[in-house]
């Protein structure tokens, strides 16, 4: 038997233990200053390219907008152009990105060429068409729209909707023994088929519009409310659109109504923002029936 030396070796010792981060204390201001910007800028995003909110600050769209009206305004549909962002600090561009055309009845957002404000109109007129207005009916490539007469519109008077100016005169007591402004209504259906109505106060100067062939690019747009619209009838220097607009200058299309405020609503009174609710607007839709829908 051979004698060998056995060498025994030990085992490496294991790696020192991390040592633990010392816990913060306070608030880490830089992590909440990216969190807030990430979440505006995703708003932004969402705002400018999908979707936004919109206010109804007037009653140019009267029968099927009222002042106070909230909507949802989608961005995509005509694509996206120099208007689109949030905020109008863009010079005019030329062009669309996916652009398209909208369709005769759109109701639209549409930023004047002299302002940086939206307005919102309905679509009458498209690249090409001959279009002009006698005594209050558009008449298309030589065929004046069909319009019908229907039963008056009551609306109920509150802040957001007097009745007062021109519309004075229609103030009536329902049955019910309220308010109501008693406004005549003509439905106009335009060759599309897409139907829609109008409030037609009487003969008035925007009742009447020299022949002319809408440019190409370019669109005509009216307030349902036609006496009470400064739309592309009206001078820039009225405060109207001046003409056709580029089709560049539409930000988005009008989708449905969200909810509508009668006016008496405070904000450091959270029971008046329910009590100021009008009941009946919330989901309307704001597409215009097909002629047979």
């Amino acid at each position: 038997m051979s004698d060998r030396t056995v060498e025994i070796t030990q085992p490496p010792a294991p790696p020192p233990a991390p040592q633990a981060k010392p816990k913060q204390t306070g608030t880490d201001w830089w992590a909440e200053a990216k969190g807030i910007f990430w979440l505006v800028l995703a708003v932004l995003g969402f705002h400018s390219f999908v979707a936004k909110p919109f206010y109804i600050p007037s009653e140019s769209m009267m029968p099927t907008l009222l002042t106070g009206d909230r909507l949802v305004v989608t961005k995509y549909p005509y694509g996206w152009s120099y208007v689109s962002p949030s905020f109008h600090i863009l010079p005019f561009i030329h062009g669309r990105l996916f652009g398209r055309m909208p369709e005769r009845g759109d109701i639209v957002i549409v930023k004047p060429m002299d302002q940086n404000s939206d307005y919102i109109k309905r679509v009458i007129g498209l690249p090409g068409d001959r279009l002009e207005m006698r005594a209050g009916t558009v008449i298309l490539n030589g065929v004046p729209v069909k319009r019908v007469a229907m039963p008056p519109r009551m609306i109920p008077i509150d802040v957001n909707s007097p009745c007062a100016g021109q519309l004075e005169p229609h103030r009536v007591i329902g049955a019910d023994g309220k308010p109501y402004c008693q406004l005549p209504i003509v439905r106009e259906t335009l060759p599309n088929g897409r139907s829609y109505d109008t409030i037609d106060l009487g003969d008035f100067a925007v009742d009447y519009y020299p022949a002319i062939t809408i440019p190409q690019g370019e669109v005509f747009l009216m307030g349902d409310n036609r006496d009470q619209s400064a739309d592309s009838r009206v001078p820039m220097e009225e405060k109207g659109l001046g003409g056709p607009v580029p089709y560049e200058n539409l930000g988005g299309r009008a989708e449905f109504i969200t909810f509508s405020l009668d006016g008496t609503s405070a904000w450091w009174n959270p029971i008046s923002w329910f009590t100021a609710m009008r009941s009946g607007r919330a989901g309307t839709s704001l597409h215009p029936a097909r002629t047979g829908e």
